[in-house]
């Protein structure tokens, strides 16, 4: 039988029943006839207290395993669970007995390194150089933590809504969004691929045919195009798992390896999608704030302040909608009155940077903002065109703090303009045949949008860099552990 998490012992009435402990030292002190040992077992944020008094008589084991006990090691601690006189904590361990499980030693030697987790303030940097051990600590506990509870969130709204959960493959010979930006997987041989070079072979030199998969395969940067297919059988599907862009960007706002949610939804217009996407991050935030309380008031207190009433507002605020054409003129009108405002200045037919972006939601509108129709030049070819020919039924969705943080659109339903479109974005028609099929054999209006999980993490967490919400970051020149 698997041991009694901390976290549900935290919660019972104290009798004086004998319980054991399982977990990691946090702390030791030692105060003359008492000795408080703090133990943590990942489940919570909050340690046990267990107190060892050698006036109460300790066999001579235990007051030895005391006395080299260190920050780090695993134990299991037997006593009794009593009601705590110490503030902050209802309960405690009078214990009585304890192995270790597990050393760590503080002191480095000729065959170990000293445990890196001593009791001080370590700097995120430094965490990221030992994400191995990181997960003990209590910001990287709790960012562990919510990101589970997060993925449970997302299939549990999904599945409330009867979307199908769909795997999509990670492999794949096509470019959802046609920039280019992607890890080509391949079996061949370096000194074949060179020898096949210099021979002036296909392709630029290279005979793909004679790789694996007999072409250019690549990881995929989205499942949307694979999860279209299912929402024209299904109506409603979604797809959660990771994706993987080759931008060389080394910043606190890029991952090579992330992980996006995305959902498709058949005989569906742009304002429906809208409507999900804003139902769908108030239902996740509001999960975090019923369900996470302990770990979001560490972020609130130690991360970002005024954290869970930011949270609060998005979750209870209705989303503003406005146009890309209205935002730009908006931008343009505070750039007018505030010479030096933007680093990159607004016009019609550019991207929205970051700045761009918060200006809307912190300045203009105070809360979440929803921009649509976007300029055709700069999204990709599967969005729907709007009657004016020149804009696409796209939306982004905006928050505080952040920026964008959902990217969607109504897909083009309609078989030549979609063709028109691959062409005119300088792609090839016949790599999208099986894609293009939907559109010949009972198409439909149909919506979508895409949710970097990490972002969203980072959102309800408040932590700078993006880095630090995933387990093992994946970045330009970074692929440890």
């Amino acid at each position: 039988m698997l041991p009694k998490l901390i976290k549900y012992i935290l919660t019972e009435t104290p009798q004086s029943q004998e319980i054991e402990i399982y977990g990691w030292v946090r702390t030791k002190r030692d105060m003359k006839n008492l000795v408080f040992v703090e133990v943590n077992d990942g489940s919570c944020f909050s340690n046990i207290q267990c107190t060892f008094d050698r006036g109460a008589g300790l066999n001579a084991q235990t007051e030895e395993t005391l006395v080299s006990l260190t920050t780090g090691a695993s134990v299991k601690i037997n006593g009794k669970l009593i009601p705590s006189p110490a503030s902050g904590q209802a309960v405690e361990v009078a214990a009585f007995a304890l192995l270790v499980l597990g050393q760590a030693p503080a002191e480095t030697t000729d065959d170990i390194q000293g445990y890196p987790l001593q009791k001080k303030r370590h700097s995120l940097e430094f965490l990221r150089e030992i994400a191995h051990l990181r997960p003990r600590t209590n910001t990287f506990g709790a960012v562990a933590r919510l990101r589970s509870h997060m993925s449970y969130a997302v299939h549990r709204y999904f599945k409330e809504r009867d979307f199908q959960y769909l795997h999509t493959p990670i492999i794949t010979a096509g470019d959802c969004e046609g920039a280019g930006a992607m890890f080509q997987v391949t079996t061949m041989e370096p000194q074949t691929i060179a020898k096949q070079f210099k021979a002036g072979a296909l392709d630029g030199g290279i005979d793909w045919t004679k790789d694996f998969f007999g072409k250019k395969t690549f990881l995929t940067v989205s499942g949307q195009l694979e999860a279209e297919t299912y929402a024209m059988a299904l109506s409603r599907v979604y797809t959660f798992g990771p994706t993987f862009r080759a931008e060389n960007s080394n910043t606190a706002r890029h991952l090579a390896e992330f992980w996006m949610i995305e959902p498709e939804v058949a005989f569906a217009q742009l304002e429906d999608n809208m409507a999900l996407a804003e139902d769908f991050l108030k239902n996740i935030i509001n999960s975090v704030l019923e369900e996470c309380a302990g770990d979001l008031a560490f972020f609130d207190a130690h991360v970002e302040k005024g954290l869970i009433d930011n949270l609060k507002q998005v979750a209870n605020a209705k989303f503003l909608h406005i146009t890309y054409t209205d935002a730009i003129k908006e931008l343009e009108k505070a750039a007018s009155a505030n010479k030096g405002l933007f680093e990159f200045e607004p016009r019609w037919g550019c991207d929205l940077q970051s700045e761009h972006e918060k200006f809307l939601t912190e300045k203009m509108a105070g809360g979440p903002v929803i921009v649509t129709d976007y300029p055709k030049e700069i999204k990709a070819f599967y969005m729907k065109m709007n009657d004016d020919d020149k804009t696409v039924r796209a939306m982004d969705v905006l928050v505080p703090r952040l920026g964008e943080i959902i990217g969607g659109s109504q897909r083009e339903d309609n078989l030549e303009k979609l063709c028109s479109r691959l062409t005119g974005m300088g792609m090839k028609p016949e790599d999208y045949w099986w894609y293009l099929d939907l559109r010949r054999y009972g198409t439909a209006p149909h919506a979508g949008f895409g949710l970097g999980f990490e972002r969203l993490i980072q959102y309800v967490c408040g932590m700078q860099n993006i880095r630090d919400v995933i387990p093992f970051p994946r970045a330009v020149g970074h692929a440890e552990f």
